[in-house]
């Protein structure tokens, strides 16, 4: 008699739909708990307004000055995406590169090294000096800051591959492009798109400090102008306006890393 085999149920539309919906549900929910909690307690220790505001102030101003703020949001997002992209392109072929060339990896790699070590924050003012008050430092510096992660992440990934597949590969006559699109890529991607996660946090960072040493507009100058006047619902309105900026950023990168990788997500 054969034997009936039972393969697990495959979850479905609505279990699909459920998971998406904890993703958002329960980070909403933790932070729902926290603004909550600190409303009480600053009214229940009687902190003041110029020390610590309460989340529905800040959170009003930050409706109120919407339109203020949506304009400087905007030159940080354009800073952040622009220094970002360059990094990610620049960073991934130079570790193919680098990776595919020893030479270059003995020559060129203990350089970007030494180059990291330099902190980004000390030699903004540097750029500012350079380049003026204009686009580019922030760029500049947004892309110094998310291009060595990038890099070394994605020379960990194309080093990972077995080298005895690319054996079979070229056995089996494929080319070099073959190969590389079908097998090494592929494999190196988890690792690519994990120093992209860690990236994208850099890049506001590197935004907001560019815009601190000299600016005339963004999020950053926006602080600066609120510490100024001590304005502290100003201030935090900025920072709840910075947190959807590196909320959406994120999101945007694993959402880009379930549409590259999908076999990743499978259930």
């Amino acid at each position: 008699m054969n034997a009936v085999s039972h393969s697990p149920p495959r979850p479905g539309a609505k279990g699909r739909l459920g998971r998406r919906i904890q993703v958002v549900a329960y980070p909403a929910a933790t932070f729902a708990i926290l603004l909550i909690a600190w409303q009480v307690l600053v009214g229940v220790f009687n902190v003041p307004e110029y020390i610590l505001p309460v989340p529905t102030d800040f959170l009003a101003r930050f409706v109120e000055a919407r339109q203020l703020l949506w304009t400087h949001t905007l030159v940080t997002s354009q800073e952040i995406l622009l220094g970002f992209g360059a990094a990610t392109v620049i960073s991934v072929p130079f570790a193919l590169l680098i990776v595919s060339v020893p030479l270059l990896e003995r020559c060129i790699y203990p350089v970007v090294v030494f180059f990291q070590l330099v902190p980004k924050i000390a030699i903004a003012p540097l750029f500012i000096v350079w380049f003026g008050f204009g686009l580019f430092p922030k760029v500049l510096l947004t892309f110094l800051l998310c291009f060595f992660p990038i890099l070394v992440d994605s020379m960990t990934g194309f080093r990972a591959l077995d080298e005895r597949l690319l054996y079979i590969t070229r056995s089996m006559g494929a080319t070099r492009w073959q190969t590389f699109r079908y097998v090494r890529l592929p494999a190196a991607m988890p690792f690519i798109f994990s120093g992209l996660k860690i990236s994208i946090v850099l890049a506001a960072t590197g935004a907001i400090v560019g815009e601190f040493v000299g600016a005339n507009s963004g999020l950053g100058y926006l602080l600066l102008r609120g510490s100024s006047y001590l304005d502290m619902t100003l201030i935090f309105a900025v920072l709840v306006a910075l947190s959807a900026v590196g909320l959406l950023f994120s999101y945007a990168v694993q959402a880009s890393e379930r549409l590259v990788m999908p076999w990743q997500y499978k259930s």
